[in-house]
Formats: structure tokens, sequence, C-alpha cells
């Protein structure tokens, strides 16, 4: 059945991941964030993508959860976490996002800990391995390669899937209003383009997806604004200084074929040596998707 990206009012209004607990956590001059943890063991943060919640995690987390502790925060300016106005260009910089899951982990009393992210969160997760190698010990990026290099990926007509990208990296203003005018039909484009398995995102929490997103329209638009700005600009000067991923790294991706006319692995071997990369054929909300096939991939980073 054709799915327009509207929201159904009569959906539970708050999905949460069972089994765990709900707090906030302040991590920042006037930023908390929304957090759910669950489970005991040592700590594993989950950090979501676009255009989602912690939500995302709602078959990984209990799994892992029975030998870990799990933490799964909404990133700053997403769900019901706190959206600071950007008014610097630096408060979604990746390595501002990334002090905060610093923060959020020391805060829970945990100076180290195993770091996975996805989309979004990949980026934040990867810049915090970059900045803060000492607190993270393993690190999982699902289905993206690093902000650097994306802009190098999404040239030509195979640039076409990258639309938000280059929208949102406009000035201030213009993306905002643009998207505002019509939230769930453009974040629920996104829904339903990126998965291949409809029933892996149900109606009531594709509705909590939207409604976090409709709310949230400036913090997402600088978010993205960041990734062609001062982020680009960070992964510039670390791959000038030869900073490199130094804990192990496992990458999960989409088999992307041919059409971006590069091959992902190498490029991921330029940030990361001590790296495991794995191809699944589901679509890009694989920890929805494929649940299972990504708690294995994380189960086996964390013994290496």
């Amino acid at each position: 059945m054709e799915r327009t990206g509207r929201m159904d009012r009569t959906q539970p209004p708050h999905p949460r991941i069972g089994g765990f607990t709900y707090r906030r956590v302040p991590v920042a001059e006037a930023v908390s964030l929304h957090v759910a943890v669950g489970g005991s063991g040592p700590p594993v943060v989950l950090l979501h993508g676009f255009p989602q919640t912690h939500l995302m995690w709602r078959h990984v987390a209990p799994e892992l959860a029975a030998d870990h502790t799990v933490i799964c925060p909404d990133l700053r300016g997403y769900g019901d976490s706190d959206k600071p106005l950007d008014t610097d260009g630096l408060a979604y910089a990746k390595r501002t996002m990334a002090a905060d899951i610093v923060a959020l982990a020391r805060a829970l009393g945990h100076d180290r800990f195993a770091l996975a992210g996805h989309d979004r969160g990949a980026l934040v997760a990867i810049r915090a391995g970059l900045d803060h190698p000492g607190a993270v010990t393993h690190l999982a990026s699902l289905d993206v390669v690093p902000t650097l290099d994306t802009w190098e990926v999404l040239r030509g007509t195979s640039g076409a899937v990258g639309f938000p990208l280059y929208l949102m990296a406009q000035p201030p203003g213009l993306p905002e209003r643009m998207i505002a005018a019509t939230a769930d039909d453009f974040f629920g484009h996104y829904l339903d383009l990126w998965t291949r398995d409809p029933d892996a995102i149900p109606a009531e929490v594709r509705a909590a997806y939207l409604r976090a997103c409709r709310a949230a329209v400036p913090s997402i638009v600088a978010d993205y604004r960041a990734s062609a700005h001062i982020d680009v600009e960070h992964d510039a000067a670390d791959r000038r200084s030869g900073n490199r991923l130094r804990m192990p790294v496992t990458v999960v991706q989409q088999d992307w074929g041919a059409a971006p006319g590069v091959d992902a692995a190498e490029l991921w071997r330029d940030w990361a040596p001590d790296l495991v990369h794995r191809t699944v054929s589901c679509g890009h909300f694989m920890a929805e998707e494929s649940p299972a096939e990504v708690v294995r991939a994380l189960r086996e980073l964390l013994t290496r």
C-alpha cells in the first residue's frame, strides 16, 4: 500500500525501547540529551541517523543489553534532546556533537566505551574516535563514509541521492522554510526511499520520527550545513596530519555496486587501519531492516 508520508495521528505518541529507563543528562552549557539506558556490563553507545531518533535501535539495543550497558541518546538537535540555536556555525559541528557523547558517557560513569553510529550518528562517532581515541575503545559505522569523502563520492548523476545534503548546505533561511512547509512529505520521502522492507518501520515508529523531525527542522538543517563547511575542515586537517582511527573499526554498508565509482572498503582503510568492512543486502535503515545482522557485526567488533 502506498504511503504518503503524512502522520497518522491515531498512533501512540511516544514509543520507547522496551526494558530501558529514560533520563535527561546535561552534556554542555544549556544542552541536555534525552537518553535511554539498559543492561549492565561494558558500555556501548548507539547513535541514530536521519531522519530518526534513538528509537531506531529498538531491536538491536535489547539484544546487546544482555551483556552490555547500552546507552541510546537522541543527538543534540534531534528527538527530545535540546536544540540550541546555531549562531556561529559550530553548534552542530560533529566535533561539538562528539564532545556531547563523551560527556554523556562520563556523566553515566564511563570514561571508556564502544561507539556505534548510523548515518548522521556515524559521522558523530567517527569524529569522536578521531578526537577522543582514549575514550572510544571500538567504533562501528553503519552506511556512511567520512564527511570529507562523502562530497567526493557524490558526483555526477550518482550524487542525486545526496539531494538533502546539497539543499541543507545552503545559507540559512531558504532550506529551513522549504523543508518546514512540507516536513512530513520531505522526511517521509527518505523513510520510504531508503527502506527496502516497508514493514521495518511500523506506523507508530514512523509517526514518532515524523513528529520529531517536524519539531527540529532548524537544528537538522544546521547539522547538515555543518557537514558542508566546518566538518569538512576538520576532516581535511586530520587527513593532512595523518590522524586516523586507532581503535578496531567495523563498517557495515549497503552493497553500492559500481554506481558511485569508488571502492568503499579501500576508502575506509585510509582512515581505519584495523578495519572490518561488510556489505549487507538490506536497505539503508539496516538496524531496523536486519537487526540480527547488525547485532552480529557489533558483537564481533566487541571481541577484537
